[in-house]
């Protein structure tokens, strides 16, 4: 039988000793697209997940050493924003130019000195329940229109990855392309969120 690694917490006074695991699970209970609950029954891609405050849009695989997660759309009036910029043309954002990482991203981005309207307005949307939404990025795109295309209005949607100091990636919703356009130009954005169970810990 393996032995439980015992970790001592200090509460009050009194110093508890905890399993290692527990202390763990209840530490990504309060990262944000964490749970320490069961999801509940996924539900097939395309369907509304209302646990989760949108359209269940598949799963991702994790980059730079994080775990694979499910993609949520934000869905409701103000789940996307029409004729919005990517902003601040002629300047890099350290930090956005993940092809995968939409949070990481849109972070980057709202958390800059610079203007950049789309990643602002994402990072900031209370929605749902839920306060952790974000501008996907290129590759995330690429999985929305793949599976759930019939939510996105039919136009280019910005992504939050930067091409360059000038341009940003696109995603066009009739055909599936995608290229680097000016940041000063508009187009449609939307939110999503993501969600990491137990499962793909």
């Amino acid at each position: 039988m393996k032995t439980q690694q015992l970790m001592e917490v200090k509460h009050g006074g009194a110093t508890i000793l905890l399993p290692h695991d527990t202390i763990v699970e209840n530490w990504l209970a309060t990262l944000p697209g964490h749970a320490n609950d069961n999801p509940g029954q996924i539900p097939a891609i395309g369907e509304e997940w209302p646990e989760q405050g949108g359209v269940y849009a598949g799963m991702v695989r994790g980059s730079n050493g994080l775990p694979d997660y499910h993609l949520i759309v934000a869905t409701g009036p103000t789940a996307q924003q029409k004729e919005v910029t990517y902003g601040s043309a002629g300047k890099s954002t350290a930090g956005a130019d993940h092809e995968w990482d939409g949070l990481a991203n849109t972070i980057a981005l709202a958390e800059s000195d610079n203007d950049h309207p789309a990643a602002h307005w994402a990072h900031i949307l209370r929605l749902n329940g839920f306060r952790d939404w974000y501008l996907p990025a290129r590759r995330e795109l690429s999985l929305l229109y793949a599976n759930v295309p019939e939510l996105f209005d039919k136009v280019w949607h910005w992504s939050s990855t930067q091409s360059s100091a000038h341009n940003a990636w696109l995603q066009y919703f009739v055909d599936g392309a995608q290229g680097g356009v000016h940041k000063s130009r508009a187009f449609h954005a939307r939110a999503v969120r993501r969600f990491i169970s137990h499962s793909t810990l």
